[in-house]
């Protein structure tokens, strides 16, 4: 028997290959095929099933690629209807590869569909659980995800409640938790940093399998839970309908385009996302472009503030390119006019307006910033490490239908945690006019070690 996580830090998502006897089955995959089907090759096994513990939000899976390509056999939990061939499972099947088993255990809360698979070794050992977002280290998926549904919060948080308590809490704590997602994923409130646990730690330590009664359970869950991403939606239908091949797609997205062609096009209805690191980005980039860089969490901030519905021109650093438009695609932003050619240096040779965006250290801000014109995009969980006092609290995903509360004549300063998400920030209020702005490199970590004292958020 052969399990391999397979992490992906970006989405902080966790897909599976499971192999015995020369036969593997792979769990969550992402949208891109090659990484399961070069495992399964190296390994000399055929991929036999693609298991999905239900229709993923945050993400597009790569099942319906995946079993085309080696003729596997898409499996989806009980009450699943998919608008492609697969195989909608029983609650308490088994299904066979190699000397091992995997058997369905039906766990709606997250979603209707929702599933879990047990692994039951060689010796008819339960030796593994996968998950996906019913139960991860520290915390359990959110209960306001189904689609299309009848269903409240409150009607799923009290059916995961008993999922949890009737087909989770009952397997041996030495059995291995492997869940969907790790820290940083949407998915959860407060998701552990640890990518795997075992029963018996998750009963002891996450506070959603301590005694409590069903309502206790509910207000835990609901509590403090912000909306989801837009393009969660829009991301679970292409799992439960379908999609464009993942080829085509790269194909028809990967298209290189001259500064004539780029600078046309840009006077078009189209966002212009430039992926470079903010380093990068601050030190000259095409008018109106938005700064989300590839060296983060660049697709879920895609999801989260970028319009689905409009085409996307692309700026990358040279062999950048494909990956830019690939991680697009996971979460469903297939609609790539092309990317600039060249890049920067090609636009600023052809004599094209070039952008700076203005930048200072953490030293340079300390001598001088006044505590009214200060812009913290954290997330409010972050807040309570201290922020600087009078400072507006604006978190990036609440940016743009905040940024109204803000002076369009006013300088300000903006800081994140460590200057990825405060160059997000700082290039939006630049797109919708504030001339003004200038980003805090280093974040608070480095305003601290400046020297600038920080206080307690006062929450209402």
């Amino acid at each position: 028997m052969y399990i391999e996580q397979l992490y992906t830090s970006c989405l902080a998502e966790a897909a599976y290959y499971i192999e015995s006897e020369g036969e593997a089955a792979i769990i969550d995959p992402l949208r891109e095929t090659e990484p399961y089907i070069a495992l399964a090759n190296k390994r000399n096994a055929k991929i036999k099933y693609v298991f999905e513990t239900h229709f993923h939000a945050d993400f597009v899976s790569g099942h319906i690629d995946l079993a085309k390509k080696t003729g596997s056999t898409i499996v989806y939990g009980p009450t699943a209807q998919t608008g492609f061939e697969s195989r909608i499972a029983k609650d308490n099947e088994l299904f066979s590869i190699g000397k091992i088993k995997l058997k369905v255990l039906h766990t709606p809360g997250h979603t209707m569909e929702s599933s879990c698979y047990l692994l039951i070794d060689e010796n008819g050992k339960e030796n593994a659980v996968f998950t996906g977002d019913t139960l991860f280290v520290g915390d359990v998926g959110r209960p306001d995800l189904a689609i299309k549904s009848n269903l409240t919060i409150t009607d799923l948080a009290g059916m995961m409640y008993d999922s949890l308590n009737v087909k989770i809490k009952p397997l041996a704590d030495e059995v291995i938790v492997y869940p969907g997602h790790g820290a940083g994923s949407a998915c959860g409130k407060n998701i552990g940093k640890e990518t795997f646990s075992t029963i018996g730690i998750q009963k002891k330590m996450n506070y959603a399998l301590q005694p409590m009664t069903k309502p206790e359970f509910v207000k835990a869950v609901t509590d403090g839970l912000s909306a989801p991403p837009s393009y969660f939606f829009m991301d679970a239908m292409l799992n439960k309908q379908g999609y464009e091949n993942i080829d085509e797609v790269l194909s028809k997205n990967t298209k290189a385009l001259s500064v004539e062609e780029f600078d046309a096009l840009s006077k078009t209805d189209v966002i212009i996302l430039d992926t470079r690191t903010p380093e990068e980005f601050e030190t000259g980039t095409v008018p109106n472009a938005l700064n989300i860089g590839l060296n983060g969490q660049y697709a879920p901030w895609v999801g989260a503030l970028l319009d689905a519905k409009k085409p996307l021109l692309l700026i990358a650093n040279e062999g950048k390119e494909t990956e830019a438009v690939l991680r697009l695609a996971r979460v469903g932003y297939e609609n790539v006019k092309g990317y600039l050619q060249g890049g920067v240096p090609a636009w600023a040779k052809a004599d094209k307006k070039v952008e700076i965006m203005d930048s200072v250290n953490a030293d340079e801000f300390a001598k001088t910033y006044q505590t009214d014109n200060i812009i913290d995009v954290r997330n409010p969980g972050e807040w309570n490490s201290g922020i600087i006092e009078n400072a507006q609290l604006i978190a990036l995903g609440d940016l743009e239908k905040e940024m109204n509360m803000l002076n369009k004549n006013s300088h300000y300063f903006i800081h994140c945690a460590g200057g990825y998400r405060s160059m997000m920030a700082a290039s939006i209020l630049k797109k919708n006019g504030f001339a003004n702005i200038t980003n805090v490199r280093g974040g608070i970590g480095k305003i601290k070690e400046a020297g600038v004292p920080v206080v307690q958020p006062i929450v209402a």
